[in-house]
C-alpha cells in the first residue's frame, strides 16, 4: 500500500455527486487539508453540490463537472480530461467511487490517482485502497476517512463540517428581516422531500398534522424546505395554519446557499432522509429525522443534535425507493405526537 507523496503541490479532489455524500465527506476534505496545508487544493463538484464548499476553509478553488453543458456526454468527458490536464495536478483523490472518476483522471494523465479499488477502476489508480468488509456496518463518514488512511493520511476528527458564505448569511438576514415581528422567537424548519423515492418520505399529510401543533405557539415562524417537486406537499402543508404568515413554503425559491443560510438559523429542522437533513447535522442545527426504508446507522445525520424517529420493524431498512411489501409500515407507523415530542424535547432542552 503507497502513501501520497508529502511534497504534492497541486492536488485535486474529486467530490461526490449527491448533496447528502458530499456533506459526510467534509471530514475527509478536512484531512486532506490537515496532510497537506501548504497544497493548492480544488474540488472538482457538480453544480449541485458546489454550494456546500464554497465557504470552505480547506478548499482553495472549485472546478465545475458541468454535465449538462460543456462535459456532456463522451464528448464533454473527454474536454473534461483535457480541461483537468490543462491545470498539470500533481495527484487526485477519488472521493466518488465511480469508474468515471478515475477513468478522467486517468485520460487528465494526473500522474497520482487515489481513491477505493471498487467498481473494476484497480488498474487506473497508481495509490489504490481496498474496501474492507467491516465499513459496511460503520457511518459513511468513516468510509471516507478509512480510505485517507489507507493512502498513508492521519485522520482527523469525525465531525461535519459545513460552512455558509457571507452573502448567503446577509441574505437569509434580509429575507427574515420583512417576515419576523417581534413576537417571533422560533424558526423551525419542515423538509418534507427525499430524493431517493417515495420510501424515504414520511407523508405529506403527517408532516401537515405536524405544522399544525407547531403552529399552535404563536411566536414560531415555520419554514417549509424542498425542490419544484415539493412545492404540492408545501402546500398541503401550509394549508393546516391559519395564519399564513406563520408558515413559508420556500420550496424552488433558494439556492443551495441560501437555504443552508435559512436551515443555520432555524430552532429544530425536521426532515427525511435527505441532502437538506445531513445539511442540517453539518450546521448543527437541531434535527428531528424521520427514517424508514433506510439505515440510520450508516447514513443518519452525524450530530450530537439531532434525534432519528423509526419504526422498528423486520423489513427496514429495505434500502428500497418504493416499499416492496406496498404497506408503507415503517412511515406510516409514525406518529406525528412521537415526532412533535422529539421537537419538544430540542425546544425544553435549550431553555433548560
Amino acid at each position: 500500500m503507497k502513501s501520497l507523496p508529502k511534497g504534492t503541490r497541486k492536488l485535486l479532489v474529486r467530490s461526490t455527486n449527491w448533496i447528502g455524500d458530499a456533506v459526510m465527506t467534509t471530514p475527509a476534505v478536512r484531512t486532506i487539508r490537515q496532510n497537506f496545508p501548504d497544497a493548492e487544493i480544488t474540488l472538482l463538484a457538480l453544480p449541485w453540490v458546489a454550494d456546500i464548499f464554497r465557504a470552505s476553509p480547506h478548499v482553495d478553488h472549485i472546478f465545475l463537472y458541468r454535465k449538462d453543458e460543456r462535459h456532456a456526454g463522451l464528448k464533454g468527458k473527454l474536454q473534461l480530461a483535457e480541461d483537468l490536464r490543462q491545470e498539470k495536478f500533481d495527484a487526485v483523490v477519488l472521493l466518488q467511487n465511480a469508474f468515471e472518476a478515475a477513468f478522467i483522471s486517468f485520460l487528465a494523465r494526473i500522474p497520482v490517482r487515489a481513491g477505493y479499488t471498487t467498481d473494476g477502476r484497480g488498474l487506473l489508480l497508481t495509490h489504490g485502497v481496498k474496501k474492507k468488509s467491516s465499513i459496511k456496518g460503520k457511518h459513511q463518514v468513516h468510509y471516507y476517512q478509512e480510505m485517507l488512511a489507507g493512502l498513508g493520511l492521519t485522520p482527523g476528527k469525525n465531525e461535519l463540517e459545513v460552512a455558509v458564505s457571507k452573502e448567503s448569511l446577509q441574505w437569509a438576514r434580509e429575507f427574515l428581516h420583512d417576515l419576523i415581528d417581534e413576537k417571533t422567537t422560533t424558526i423551525v424548519g419542515l423538509n418534507p422531500g427525499a430524493a431517493y423515492g417515495p420510501a424515504k418520505r414520511w407523508p405529506a399529510d403527517k408532516f401537515t398534522s405536524l405544522a399544525e401543533q407547531i403552529s399552535e405557539d404563536p411566536d414560531t415562524l415555520i419554514l417549509v424546505f424542498g425542490t419544484d417537486a415539493d412545492k404540492e406537499a408545501a402546500r398541503q402543508i401550509s394549508g393546516a395554519v391559519e395564519d399564513k404568515k406563520k408558515i413559508i413554503s420556500m420550496c424552488g425559491r433558494t439556492t443551495l446557499s441560501q437555504a443552508m443560510a435559512l436551515i443555520s438559523m432555524c430552532r429544530v429542522f425536521v426532515t427525511n432522509d435527505s441532502g437538506l437533513m445531513h445539511i442540517s447535522a453539518g450546521l448543527k442545527t437541531p434535527t428531528v429525522a424521520v427514517f424508514g426504508s433506510t439505515n440510520p446507522v450508516t447514513t443518519g445525520p452525524y450530530s450530537e443534535k439531532a434525534a432519528i424517529v423509526r419504526s422498528e420493524m423486520d423489513c427496514s431498512p429495505c434500502l428500497k425507493t418504493h416499499c416492496p411489501k406496498e404497506h408503507f409500515q415503517c412511515m406510516e407507523n409514525i406518529g406525528v405526537d412521537e415526532v412533535f415530542h422529539a421537537v419538544q424535547q430540542f425546544f425544553d432542552r435549550e431553555q433548560g
